[in-house]
């Protein structure tokens, strides 16, 4: 069985576009998140470091409304426009993640949904078997 979950904190997309939160046999995929805000259209965060900030308290927000925590997070792939800036991502991720790190992908990609965009990422974890 396939359960979707949400969150007040992370707008849902419209109707027959994605699912933001599945769980499968105890699973969550979580879909490529960025830092817009509630209205869907601004983007909060001027850099790197703030919008990585932004979408990882989204992932925080959805894993939890799973019943999980951050450490049960085993893989994250992470899309940035600027791949210079790399160590502000890498900086925003260390104030999520303690003890053993998600396996992670970071990719720059030439362009994300807007212009302001710099950051997306996905997640996949294992609700309940983090520390």
């Amino acid at each position: 069985m396939i359960t979707r979950y949400t969150s007040p904190k992370v707008k849902e997309p419209g109707p027959k576009l994605w699912s933001n939160c599945l769980v499968c046999d105890g699973i969550a995929y979580i879909a490529g998140l960025t830092s817009r805000n509630a209205d869907g259209v601004t983007i909060d965060g001027k850099n790197e470091y703030e919008q990585t900030k932004i979408i990882f308290e989204k992932h925080k927000a959805l894993i939890e409304a799973t019943g999980g925590k951050m450490s049960d997070f085993t893989k994250l792939t992470i899309f940035v426009t600027r791949i210079q800036n790399n160590t502000e991502v890498w900086k925003a991720r260390a104030e999520f993640f303690k003890g053993n790190f998600p396996a992670c992908s970071l990719v720059e990609v030439s362009k994300l949904a807007a212009p302001n965009i710099f950051v997306e990422i996905e997640g996949i974890a294992h609700v309940g078997k983090g520390n």
